[in-house]
Parts: C-alpha cells; sequence; structure tokens
C-alpha cells in the first residue's frame, strides 16, 4: 500500500562530502549494504563534472559558515510500482526538485525492517547555488553574489529573503508536486490506490500521525509487538 513519506532536511557546512558518500554507499562505512539501485548526478559545474564529490567538497571548505551547504529530499516510492517505473519516477522528482542546480541522487531499497518487501526510497541533494552561466572557481562558486558585478562575485542562492510563512506555503506546495506525480505515476501503471500529502488532520483522519522507529528501537520488539505495529499501519 502506498503511503507518503517526504522529508526535507539542509546541510551544515562540513558535512556535504561526507552525505553523499553515505548516498552512494561509499567508503568502508558504508560498503557492506547491498541496497544501492540506482544513482545519477547532473548540473555541476566544470571543475566537478566528472565527480561531484568534487563540488560537495568545496561547499565543505567555502561556502559561508551559516550557510547551508545542500538541501536533501527523502522521498519513498510507491511499492506499487516496478523498480523501472519507480526510476522513471524518481528522473521526474528530480527534475521537479533540482531543475538547473547541481544535484546528485540515490536511490534505496533496503529490505523493510517490519513487514515484507523493501523500503525503496530517493535520496536527492542539491545546492541553492544557480548557475547563471559565468565560469567560476571553486572558491568563487561559493563567495557572497555581487548583484553589481555578478562576475565578481559567487552563484546566488535562491533560497534566501523568506520569511517562515513563504518557506511553509514554498514546502506545502513542493510536497504537494510531489504526490501529484506520484499519483500519476500510479494512475499511468494502472493502480487505483493513492498518496496524499496533507496531514491527517487536514485528510479528516483521527488518529496520531505515525511515529518513525530507528534500527535501534527495531531491534528490541518482540514478533507480538511488531506484528502489532504492521497491523496498525493497514
Amino acid at each position: 500500500m502506498a503511503s507518503f513519506h517526504h522529508c526535507v532536511k539542509s546541510g551544515k557546512k562540513g558535512s556535504a562530502a561526507g552525505h553523499g558518500r553515505y548516498i552512494m554507499r561509499e567508503g568502508k562505512k558504508y560498503e557492506d549494504r547491498e541496497d544501492l539501485i540506482g544513482a545519477d548526478y547532473g548540473n555541476m559545474p566544470p571543475w566537478a563534472q566528472n565527480d561531484p564529490c568534487d563540488f560537495w567538497k568545496a561547499s565543505d571548505q567555502y561556502e559561508r559558515a551559516n550557510g547551508a551547504v545542500y538541501r536533501e529530499h527523502e522521498i519513498a516510492l510507491p511499492s506499487e510500482l516496478t523498480r523501472e517505473q519507480q526510476i522513471e519516477l524518481v528522473e521526474q522528482l528530480v527534475s521537479e526538485l533540482a531543475g538547473s542546480k547541481p544535484f546528485q541522487y540515490a536511490i534505496h531499497g533496503p529490505h523493510a525492517s517490519l513487514g515484507n518487501g523493501t523500503n525503496t526510497h530517493l535520496h536527492l541533494m542539491y545546492s541553492d547555488r544557480v548557475d547563471d552561466g559565468i565560469d567560476r572557481s571553486p572558491e568563487q562558486t561559493f563567495r557572497r553574489y555581487n548583484p553589481q558585478h555578478p562576475e565578481r562575485g559567487g552563484r546566488k542562492k535562491d533560497s534566501g529573503g523568506k520569511n517562515s510563512i513563504q518557506i511553509r506555503d514554498e514546502l506545502i506546495a513542493t510536497r504537494k508536486k510531489c504526490a501529484d506525480l506520484q499519483n500519476a505515476a500510479l494512475a499511468k501503471y494502472g493502480h487505483e490506490t493513492r498518496v496524499d500529502h496533507r496531514t491527517l488532520k487536514a485528510q479528516g483522519i483521527d488518529r496520531q500521525p505515525e511515529r518513525h522507529l530507528g534500527q535501534a528501537r527495531i531491534r528490541t520488539m518482540s514478533p507480538e509487538e511488531r506484528e502489532q505495529y504492521v497491523a496498525q499501519r493497514q
């Protein structure tokens, strides 16, 4: 049964390269994980076109101390879709969310800790630094934008100057777009189930939101507790 999960995060200075390795399952810490289904990157500047890690390393080094070095969208993919259909959906989601910004994504398909099947989901990282066609060095790319002389400053970030209400409304609109894309894919391939980006209260559903259980908590659950938890999710 399809369910909507869409988590948006911001990465602090110094965390981008490490997180890129995590989603790509690179390095000794992650090399034993066998759940990487697919990955890609795009819109990188010339100096990072061969390896997106070069971009994330530069953002860790040169981005302002209080600036977000990346944004991440973690999105569950409908289990009703085949692997090929999920990848098709991912390409649409990436195009919608990242646009022309530098991005990297990975699709993970770990076995579900509770219940059967796999928990297939997308990790999409992208930078707020918009490409304006000006060739810059890694260091200059992350300087403060110069509106009078763009060639002297860094790339402009499209995330600045928004108040809390604008940020909230933008997030709601983004979640709706992602739900609409998922529902379009489900309809295209003959599935009646749909996902809903709205809160349970807005949907008129009288129950508590599902609480995320970490791996440590799941390992301590008895078989009966696991069965009960899975039954409540149906």
